[in-house]
Order: structure tokens, then sequence, then C-alpha cells
């Protein structure tokens, strides 16, 4: 049997949930507005966290997010928020929770106005994905200038939770870059979907 050779994330070790997200998710381009917007939220649930805690929590957020539909979140009152602050399978912060109500309704608020979410993000980064070339995590910057461009445009909009950090680990994932080390099976994968259906 062919070994597999992955990114060497630290905290991956063998996790069977992180192995597959990262196999079949992560550094995937996703150009779908909603899918776009559900992984900025669940980004901005993770600042000062691990991705994993995330990771094993996003069923129980989907389930508390009306799965990150806009249109229903965007409607979410104090009820929700008192749900939402008592749901102890999601991440409990009165801003984040805040910050994901407000992002549904600046979402919406941008489509109504014929903006939208896939093409905004995308076009920061110049309608296709980033191809690095990097050999292991000391490589891999924090954050880039494009992601500070992409921070500085999200929080004009009114989005919050989306500094320049959070937004490179969400360009990451939604494989606006491809960051995949030149060594892991998956880089050659990802640089092959590279452009919009």
């Amino acid at each position: 049997m062919t070994e597999i050779h992955r990114c060497t994330w630290r905290g991956m070790n063998g996790d069977p949930l992180y192995e597959a997200y990262h196999d079949t998710e992560w550094g995937v381009p996703e150009w779908d507005s909603r899918a776009l917007w559900e992984k900025l939220v669940l980004d901005g649930f993770q600042a000062g966290l691990s991705w994993i805690t995330i990771l094993r929590k996003r069923e129980a957020f989907r389930a508390a997010f009306a799965d990150f539909d806009p249109e229903v979140v965007a409607r979410f009152g104090e009820v929700d928020r008192a749900r939402l602050m008592a749901d102890a399978g999601i991440i409990r912060s009165n801003a984040k929770i805040d910050a994901a109500i407000n992002g549904a309704r600046i979402y919406l608020d941008m489509r109504e106005r014929g903006e939208d979410f896939s093409a905004f993000l995308w076009n920061i980064v110049g309608d296709a994905p980033i191809q690095n070339a990097f050999t292991g995590m000391g490589d891999v910057p924090a954050q880039t200038p494009l992601a500070v461009d992409m921070a500085k445009a999200l929080k004009a909009k009114g989005y919050k939770f989306c500094g320049p950090v959070i937004v490179y680990a969400f360009m990451q994932a939604v494989g606006m870059v491809n960051d995949h080390f030149v060594t892991c099976f998956r880089h050659d994968e990802c640089k092959a979907l590279g452009h919009r259906h």
C-alpha cells in the first residue's frame, strides 16, 4: 500500500476528522456564496481557538444557525440569541453570535444591491486560486497583503471577526490560495481544480 503524504499540520496527527477535512475540503476552490459565508462565520468563531475545536462542533453550528441560511439567520432576534448562548454545542460568545447575525444581514443587503458575495471575494484574488509552493509550516505566512486587503474590504461592509489572520485562514480553506505543501498529495489535486466552473 502506498503511503499518503499529507501536510504536516500541528494537531492533525492521525485525527480522522481532521484528516478527512484536509483530504476532501481544505484548499478546494469554493465558488458558492452561501458556503463561503458559512466558512467565514465559522472562521470568525475560531478566533482565539484551534480549528479542530470548530470542526468538532460544525454540525452543532449548522443545526443552531439553520444550516447557515442567511435569510433565516438575518431574522434571528433576542429569543434566538438566548437560545444560541445556551447551546453548549457551539462557541457561546455574544460578540461572535452578534457578528454572525449581523453578517447575514450584510450578506442579504449586498445581494439586494446586486453584489454577489462570491464575486466580491474572488475578485480580490484575481478570480483564480493563487498557487503556492510551500514545503513546510515555516514557509506559510500568517497573513498576506491580499488577506489585509480582503479583511479591509469585509470590514468596510460591516463584517466583524475578519482580521487578516482569520481571513488568510479562510482564503486557505476555501482554495483562494493553494497552501497544501508541495509534498502533499492534495497539492496537485487542488491545483487541477483551479478555475470557476
